[in-house]
């Protein structure tokens, strides 16, 4: 019979396995992101591992939500949450724009419109008005890959943590421990990191319903550029925290080639010690021999002069 974390996995793994049409998941999406879809099959081949929720990275904008209750809002009288948490987040929060890989900007002569893909609208100076105190924020933000993963026991989740911070991913660790009465732990493991995400305020939603920007296109393409390059750090850490991982589990197909000859770092570090030290040994060798060679050619000249000589 099949324990708690074995009926879970298999679970997931069934939603997982559904075709594309029928899958839907929580995110804004409402699918794996492409750019780490390899990655959860590999996790989720592992024995003891599961992940549960993912996001491979983003650059976003994202639109408040209410942060008071409005008189007369249908959406409080028929229950809904009509306020906004800390982050924003409910009340009728909404995305602009979501991508999970870099904005191309590579075409100069025709940029990209900045207000118009972040859904802000051109104001004239005439226009324009300060946001009030009750006022929608409008984010553009950054955020690193974050992935939950369920582990069988405290040393499945030991080797995802080592994993994580090794590659970067400075913030990780257990966010739930899942201990049960019967003594079986299946620990919850966030693999995050903070330290490169960052949030902007780029605009704000005026009482007349217009997404009013409050910076220029220059600064819009600053911090697009500055997202750009932090997809590149994203990616090697993912790569990083994918060859730590499935080294721990299995060193000889880490790579994704099963090599019958492979070597962790620290034994590829000797081994490419001695051969240096073989090189310079060869190397000694060799022109000690060809001194010798010289040494023989000069006596040999002296003799053959001499005999002219005589």
């Amino acid at each position: 019979m099949a324990n708690r974390f074995e009926a879970r996995k298999q679970k997931i793994l069934e939603q997982l396995d559904a075709p594309v049409g029928e899958y839907h998941d929580l995110s804004p999406k409402g699918s794996i992101d492409e750019p780490i879809r390899t990655l959860i099959g590999e996790i989720n081949d592992l024995e003891g591992l599961v992940t549960t929720s993912s996001c491979s990275g983003r650059i976003s904008v994202f639109l408040e939500g209410r942060k008071g209750e409005i008189e007369g809002d249908v959406s409080a009288a028929e229950g809904e949450d009509s306020r906004a948490g800390p982050g924003g987040k409910g009340g009728g929060g909404t995305w602009l724009f979501i991508s999970h890989a870099a904005v191309d900007i590579s075409n100069s002569s025709s940029p990209p419109n900045y207000m118009s893909m972040f859904g802000l609208e051109n104001i004239t100076v005439e226009e324009e008005r300060a946001p009030g105190v009750s006022c929608r924020y409008i984010h553009l933000k950054f955020e690193p890959m974050i992935l939950h993963i369920l582990s069988a026991s405290m040393a499945h989740a030991q080797r995802i943590v080592t994993a994580a911070l090794t590659a970067g991913f400075r913030e990780s660790g257990a966010v739930a421990l899942g201990s049960t009465k019967s003594g079986e732990s299946n620990p919850m493991i966030a693999v995050r990191s903070t330290g490169y995400s960052f949030d902007s305020i780029i605009g704000y939603y005026d009482e007349e319903g217009h997404n009013v920007p409050l910076v220029d296109v220059k600064y819009l393409s600053t911090l697009v550029r500055i997202a750009n390059e932090r997809f590149k750090i994203n990616a090697e850490r993912i790569a990083r925290f994918r060859m730590a991982l499935l080294e721990s589990y299995y060193p000889q197909t880490a790579s994704g080639v099963s090599r019958p000859g492979w070597e962790d770092a620290d034994a590829r570090k000797i081994r490419k010690k001695e051969e240096g030290l073989a090189r310079q040994r060869a190397l000694k060798n060799r022109n000690s021999q060809e001194d010798t060679v010289a040494e023989c050619g000069s006596t040999n000249t002296d003799n053959v002069d001499g005999m002219f000589q005589q």
